[in-house]
């Protein structure tokens, strides 16, 4: 996350500062206007200040004989924009390609999410259900064309997402996503019943 726009998330998470956001929202006001107010102590409602102004959400000016302050609003519409991307972010890293460039299910999303990081696989999910999605994930990417494969190729592929190859190539034979005959790998074709 931005580092900016966590400082400003941890100036808002106080129930005092995003009173003041309100009432600076209406209005400039001075310290001793939002003391009153608020019903808190001037030196209180200074702290609170000093943390917004540091947030980049308020500023000063003077208004004899105080000094006002504002709330800059151009700033919180800042904030809800990078808000907005974020959750922009979260919804398309929710719905990863499959590949046909369909949108995954939420919980394989996920999963590759845990277990992917830069491209790479960073560790095989030792819980079936979870290294199924990650090996079909993988098989779907390596070896989507109906053709016999040389265990070179597919170590050299298999590579490319991961070092333990020999693993994955024997969870694949295992969960039946590969066939292998020796030493030759193969997608397994989907048998059409014939029409009696």
């Amino acid at each position: 996350m931005d580092h900016d726009l966590l400082v400003t998330l941890k100036a808002l998470s106080d129930a005092s500062r995003l009173r003041i956001v309100g009432l600076l929202a209406a209005r400039p006001a001075a310290v001793e206007e939002l003391a009153e107010n608020l019903a808190l102590a001037p030196g209180t409602v200074v702290h609170h200040l000093k943390r917004l102004s540091a947030a980049g959400l308020v500023e000063s000016r003077p208004r004899r004989p105080y000094v006002e302050y504002a709330l800059k609003v151009d700033r919180l519409h800042q904030v809800g924009r990078m808000l907005d991307q974020m959750e922009r972010g979260s919804e398309q890293e929710a719905h990863l390609p499959g590949p046909s460039g369909e949108p995954l299910p939420a919980f394989e999303a996920k999963v590759l999410r845990s277990f992917f990081e830069g491209g790479r696989l960073v560790s095989i999910p030792a819980h079936e259900k979870k290294r199924l999605v990650v090996l079909e994930y993988l098989r779907d990417r390596c070896f989507s064309e109906d053709q016999v494969y040389a265990e070179k190729q597919v170590n050299e592929c298999l590579a490319l997402y991961h070092a333990d190859v020999a693993s994955l190539r024997r969870y694949m034979v295992d969960a039946g996503l590969m066939t292998r005959n020796a030493g030759k790998y193969r997608r397994p074709t989907l048998s059409v019943p014939m029409p009696g």
